[in-house]
């Protein structure tokens, strides 16, 4: 039996990602597509423990405290585990699994806390840490969600208001969310993710406009449009 596709959504911060992939699952199901979804980090599993340790802090007070290669494995082990918990066999077995965040997640904000000339030797070194060495499949799609750094601020503002939480070391620092949202259009680049813009005409796009945008994307990859 033939493996399965994995198809990422990503984004930094406040990028909108989450309202887009709740509205992804809804369209999968409003179509009968079958398919399973997980989204990283998992904040409640043991195997999170390295990455809680050090958003909040443990480590050192700033992003830059944990040098990228580091950081990066904290990630590597939860998808690791997820893999082989969660989703592997479904994987394995042909289905379809549709991500929020993913090994693109290490490039974004891991890939920002280094200067540009290195980039292309640590998106080198991740992909082969996590699809060679670990053994956990390479995306067939990922999706970029751009953004501007207001934008994200702004959101992020929102939600920590709305849900009662405080910002993380990476949302705190506004100059590495700007670092972020340069090394992410790098890395879309450098990869070939798909990029959706934010603005239409100088306007910030409507979320259900955008997410038709992308949910047809999604059907094409499948062969469904």
């Amino acid at each position: 039996m033939s493996k399965g596709k994995l198809i990422v959504l990503e984004g930094i911060d406040g990028s909108g990602k989450s309202a887009q992939y709740r509205r992804l699952c809804a369209r999968m199901e409003k179509r009968n597509i079958d398919y399973n979804h997980i989204v990283f980090p998992r904040y409640d599993k043991d195997s999170s423990a390295l990455i809680r340790m050090y958003l909040s802090g443990q480590f050192g007070s700033h992003p830059g405290d944990v040098n990228p290669y580091a950081a990066s494995t904290f990630y590597a082990v939860d998808r690791f585990a997820s893999y082989r918990e969660d989703w592997g066999k479904v994987y394995e077995g042909g289905g379809l699994i549709l991500s929020d965040r993913y090994t693109t997640s290490n490039a974004v904000h891991q890939g920002s806390k280094l200067p540009e000339q290195e980039l292309p030797d640590f998106f080198q070194w991740l992909y082969d840490l996590e699809y060679v060495k670990m053994g956990l499949p390479r995306p067939d799609l990922v999706i970029y969600l751009d953004v501007d750094v207001e934008t994200s601020l702004g959101r992020m503002a929102r939600r920590q208001e709305k849900t009662n939480t405080s910002a993380d070391i990476h949302e705190q620092d506004a100059e590495y969310l700007r670092r972020c949202l340069e090394t992410a259009r790098k890395a879309a680049d450098y990869y070939g993710w798909v990029k959706i813009d934010y603005l239409k005409d100088g306007l910030e796009r409507d979320v259900d406009e955008k997410n038709l945008e992308i949910f047809n994307i999604i059907l094409k990859e499948l062969g469904l449009d």
